[in-house]
């Protein structure tokens, strides 16, 4: 019987020390190769990240009230033809741009749509405040003017949002 322990307890220390070892080894092979692939993902989805961000970048800067009247604006338009063209480009812009969502925050998409939905408002208010067949440079005026006088507009705080994002990926 004693033959037998003195046997059994070497062999079961044995036993453990190659469990304890392999186990550590399979959890550490595990995590090199988890590592590897979220190497091998970023190396795909960083760039298509970026590419987003530049894109959600553009949109806003393209869609501050002074560009997008500066670019809508044509001398023979009245004020109700400059509003729907207005309204007609935010949401030909944001909407060319709504697949970018999946590459960023949640946070940052509601940003980009609050600014989407404050350019439109801001328009509209705008536009009530001429009469429909005067000249479009009167709203073009009204909106630059208003958009002027907000201190901190839904577009700038998208636009710091947006490169807090991108910062925090490097």
């Amino acid at each position: 019987m004693i033959e037998i322990i003195q046997l059994t307890i070497p062999a079961l220390l044995v036993l453990i020390t190659a469990y304890v070892l392999l186990d550590k080894m399979l959890k550490n092979d595990d995590k090199r190769r988890n590592f590897e692939l979220q190497l091998k993902n970023n190396q795909v989805t960083t760039p298509l990240r970026l590419r987003a961000y530049e894109r959600l970048a553009l949109v806003l800067e393209r869609t501050k009230p002074t560009n997008i009247v500066l670019a809508t604006l044509k001398p023979a338009m009245n004020c109700f033809e400059l509003q729907s063209q207005l309204l007609a480009s935010i949401r030909e812009e944001f909407g060319h741009n709504a697949s970018q969502q999946i590459y960023v925050s949640n946070e940052l998409w509601s940003a980009i749509r609050a600014t989407q939905e404050n350019l439109i408002q801001l328009v509209n208010l705008c536009a009530t405040q001429c009469a429909v067949d005067a000249i479009a440079a009167e709203l073009a005026e009204k909106i630059i003017q208003l958009y002027a006088q907000s201190d901190n507009s839904h577009g700038e705080v998208a636009i710091d949002m947006l490169k807090k994002e991108v910062r925090e990926l490097f």
